[in-house]
C-alpha cells in the first residue's frame, strides 16, 4: 500500500475549527458529524423572510396612528376571521388606515378595518368592511372599557400580524392629540433629523 494512500489514517478537523465547534457540549455531535463528511440539518437555521421576526409576520399598520394619537398604553388582542380573511391578510393585503376598536356588549370589536376580498374565494368570499370580534379576557374588556370612558381616550388598532401562524391585533389605549401638540412633534421629529445628519457629516470627516 503506497504510504500518500491515506488508508488508516484518522480524518483530523483543523485545531481552530475544532476550538470554534465545541464552544459547549451541545456542537459535540456536530463535530462528529462533519466527521463523517455529513452535516446535520438542524444546525443550519432557517432564512428569516423580510418582514418576520422571531416568528412574528406583520400584514396591516396604522401608521399614521403615533402621528394622531398619544399611545398610553398597548396590549394584544385575538381575531376571529373567516378562512378566506386569513388567507388574504396572509397575501398581506389589509389596511388599518380608518379603524378602530371598540366595545360593545361586554365584547371587543374591530371595526371599519378593510379586508379585501380573497380572489379564488368566489361567492363565499367576505365582506371586506365586516366589524370583526377581539378575543380579549374579561380583565383586559374591563380595563378598557373604564379607561374609554375618560374624555378623550379611546382605542386605536396598531398592526395586524401573525404570531407562530396565529392572527393577532396590537392595541393602543391614546388620546387624540391636538393640533399644537401634532406642531411640537414634528419639530421635535425635524431636530433630532438635523442632529442625525450633522453627526454623520462629523463622522465622515
Amino acid at each position: 500500500m503506497p504510504p500518500d494512500s491515506g488508508y488508516g489514517r484518522r480524518w483530523r478537523t483543523p485545531l481552530a475549527s475544532r476550538r470554534e465547534l465545541c464552544v459547549d457540549g451541545r456542537n459535540a455531535r456536530l463535530l462528529r458529524l462533519l466527521r463523517r463528511g455529513r452535516y446535520h440539518s438542524k444546525a443550519v437555521k432557517p432564512a428569516t423572510k423580510r418582514g418576520e421576526s422571531g416568528g412574528v409576520k406583520i400584514v396591516a399598520q396604522n401608521r399614521a396612528a403615533s402621528y394622531n394619537y398619544e399611545l398610553l398604553d398597548k396590549l394584544e388582542a385575538g381575531l376571529v376571521l373567516a378562512g378566506t380573511e386569513v388567507k388574504s391578510l396572509r397575501e398581506g393585503k389589509g389596511s388599518l388606515r380608518e379603524a378602530y376598536a371598540e366595545i360593545r356588549g361586554g365584547e371587543a370589536w374591530l371595526i371599519n378595518c378593510h379586508i379585501p376580498e380573497y380572489q379564488p374565494g368566489g361567492p363565499r368570499n367576505h365582506d371586506p368592511l365586516a366589524k370583526r370580534k377581539l378575543l380579549l379576557n374579561r380583565r383586559e374588556i374591563e380595563r378598557l372599557l373604564v379607561q374609554t370612558q375618560q374624555k378623550g381616550m379611546t382605542v386605536v388598532p396598531l398592526k395586524i400580524y401573525f404570531r407562530d401562524g396565529i392572527a393577532k391585533c396590537e392595541l393602543a389605549i391614546a388620546r387624540g392629540k391636538k393640533f399644537h401638540d401634532r406642531r411640537e412633534d414634528e419639530r421635535r421629529k425635524e431636530a433630532k433629523r438635523e442632529a442625525d445628519e450633522a453627526m454623520y457629516r462629523f463622522r465622515r470627516r
